[in-house]
């Protein structure tokens, strides 16, 4: 009998073989594809070992103050006027954003209703238009007008008799029609202040659209430059470094004056010995560059030489950041959850792979967050320099199809794909690709077939399309992990999707016309991620969502027909966040909620809860939470748990509207 006992560990490591076997596959396939190689710092622990990085701790700009002065000084002398435009102008990665910020964060506009716009290569002026719609009549929805006379009558009662600073960030557009008509849209206020701060590469842009003189921003120094690697490399506080302030000086003057590449080389410089600094100086990559633009090559440089360092399966992170249009605000969360699907990480190095590029300058903050506090959102908003995303695409080269290439994908073989029709089928070429993406385009409304070859699709991001009904045929895609489609304009989902057992993110939010999902939702039974926000025709849960026992993230605010969620809760013990605001037909508060031990997120405002429930006592075994909204204007609770004060980690309490307690 004695031999038996050991059949079990073997077939168990017999089968942890096999999973490291397809592991190594997918590895040495990603290896290939992003044409990694080693080099003598393959395996050097200090390269992997990158410190994660805040925001927090972002270093003081350096050499703008001057700049900024100067702008504040000569609008000031030019605002008695209806409209004054001011362009920023200069080479990328100077600083043009930067400073815009400055002056857009400035007391002397703290009396100004406040716009900011990414223009893009791409100009559109209705987009403009509604984008300064949308900020300045604080709705949660878009502004959508699609007729020119709408946007003027709309932006003229916005505009009349106010203050207004508008900041047009990063305009290409040359053509004198568009600039006019770009300006007459700004003008049409009565008796308004409207200045416009504009950034732009192109000097002759910036003396067309201008009404006073432009400002071309200088380089900066390149005591400025050291400065900043200093800061950015923690240099001050480490050892030996008087034997390594000469060759990071030089490193300095390498970088042409251009803030963004001090920022990125400085942040590298911080994991590399001194002893090794010299081969960067050294390094051929500053000499080498195709760019027809050669006042750029200094920050192309800077970034290809902290892109050749960087770990791999950071650069496997990065590179796929390819996938979204320039400009593009990209939810953290969201591009997480796709590089987990596509095997680039797990969360938790996800996490770190954002910090690590936000402390590269790959990586930032979208200017719409600046003021937000903490918690007001859910959702944290990435964007990335033009630059930046310029080397996405050069390390991708041929493995994404771009739709600005053109439509001939004849004799390449894509594993990434941005299309902006998604109104036919794939082409065969593309049946290999492992994420899809479509941007936003006239031609909206999926195709029945649109994705049906793609047999190897992993990620598929459909939020920009219009989705009357979802495709019976999605079933096909077995190896689909994430799927973002909100704003379904049908009243059922296809069974269909139950057949997708590896999926791990779905988003449906924004369809109320949705007043079921399929019985057998509980077969997906690895989904961490759901999303049923706005499904406000939802009546009921299928009795199978117990089994969705790995959620982590479940989110069903505004679900306001909705019930039979508590009885499934104690099910859901993984749950990390949990949202059911505005859900008024779920009953009273659960004992089975105290279960939920890792929650660290928890709305329950305006629901049915806390309308029904004068004690919260299940409320205080959730010692996890960072975030917890009890907000109601029909609140009866009389008192909160006494372990709520022990709660360390609580960072948001909200309990607006509770006057009982």
């Amino acid at each position: 009998m004695i031999p038996c006992l050991t059949i079990g560990p073997k077939i168990k490591m017999a089968n942890r073989m096999e999973k490291m076997r397809e592991d190594l596959e997918v590895i040495t396939d990603q290896h290939k594809m992003f044409k990694l190689t080693q080099g003598s710092n393959a395996n050097e622990p200090k390269v992997t070992d990158i410190r994660e990085t805040s925001s927090i701790m972002e270093t003081q700009i350096v050499g703008r103050t001057d700049d900024k002065d100067e702008i504040l000084a000569s609008l000031l002398e030019s605002m008695t006027e209806d409209i004054t435009i001011l362009p920023i102008y200069g080479i990328g990665g100077l600083g043009k954003t930067t400073l815009a910020k400055m002056v857009y964060n400035s007391s002397q506009f703290k009396e100004y209703s406040q716009v900011w716009v990414y223009v893009s290569q791409t100009f559109d002026l209705k987009n403009i238009g509604n984008s300064i719609i949308t900020q300045l009549s604080e709705k949660e929805k878009e502004s959508e007008y699609t007729e020119i006379q709408m946007i003027h009558k709309s932006l003229q009662k916005l505009l009349a008799g106010k203050k207004i600073l508008i900041v047009l960030d990063d305009l290409w557009e040359g053509e004198d029609f568009h600039l006019e008509s770009l300006t007459d849209m700004l003008k049409v206020g009565k008796d308004s202040n409207v200045v416009v701060i504009v950034t732009t590469r192109d000097e002759g842009i910036a003396r067309k659209i201008s009404t006073i003189r432009p400002y071309k921003i200088k380089a900066l120094t390149d005591d400025m430059c050291w400065s900043i690697i200093k800061q950015k490399s923690a240099f001050e506080s480490r050892g030996g470094k008087e034997h390594a302030e000469m060759t990071g000086k030089a490193i300095a003057m390498k970088c042409g004056g251009v803030a963004l590449a001090a920022k990125s080389i400085g942040h590298t410089l911080q994991y590399i010995k001194f002893s090794e600094w010299e081969s960067l100086r050294d390094s051929n990559i500053w000499t080498v560059s195709s760019l027809k633009d050669t006042s750029s090559i200094q920050v192309i440089a800077s970034l290809k030489l902290s892109y050749s360092i960087m770990p791999s399966y950071l650069k496997l992170c990065f590179a796929y950041c390819a996938i979204f249009p320039k400009g593009h605000k990209i939810v953290k969360d969201e591009l997480i959850y796709q590089w987990v699907s596509l095997g680039f990480s797990t969360w938790q190095l996800g996490e770190r792979c954002i910090n690590q590029l936000l402390g590269l300058s790959f990586l930032e903050h979208s200017n719409s967050q600046l003021n937000i506090e903490l918690y007001d959102e859910d959702i944290t908003l990435l964007t990335m320099h033009d630059l930046v995303h310029d080397l996405t695409r050069t390390t991708m080269d041929n493995e994404i199809l771009v739709v600005s290439k053109g439509d001939n994908a004849q004799g390449s073989c894509y594993h990434y794909a941005l299309l902006d029709d998604c109104s036919k089928p794939l082409v065969s070429e593309l049946s290999k690709i492992r994420a899809l993406r479509f941007m936003k385009s006239d031609k909206s409304t999926v195709h029945d077939a649109a994705f049906s070859s793609a047999n190897s699709l992993r990620v598929l991001d459909l939020s920009e399309c219009i989705i009357h009904k979802f495709p019976d045929s999605i079933g096909v895609l077995k190896q689909l992990r994430y799927l973002n489609t909100p704003g379904v304009q049908h009243t059922t989902i296809p069974d269909s999707i139950t057949k997708l057992s590896k999926l791990i993110y779905l988003d449906i939010h924004g369809s109320p016309t949705i007043v079921e999902l399929p019985e057998s939702i509980g077969d997906i039974e690895g989904l961490m991620y759901l999303n049923l926000s706005g499904c406000s025709g939802l009546a009921k849960l299928p009795e199978s969502f117990r089994r969705l026992q790995k959620l982590v993230h479940l989110d069903l605010s505004n679900c306001s027909s909705v019930g039979g969620i508590s009885v499934l809760l104690g099910n859901l013990t993984q749950l990390q966040y949990l949202n059911l605001s505005h859900c008024q037909k779920i009953g009273e508060m659960p004992e089975a909620l105290g279960i939920l031990s890792k929650l660290e997120y928890l709305n329950l405002s305006f629901s049915s809860y806390l309308e029904s429930c004068q004690e919260a006592e299940v409320l205080g075994a959730l010692n996890k939470l960072e975030y917890l909204n009890l907000s109601s204007k029909h609140c009866s609770l009389l008192k909160l748990p006494e372990a709520l004060g022990t709660f360390i980690q609580l960072k948001y309490l909200s309990l607006s509207g509770c006057k009982r307690m």
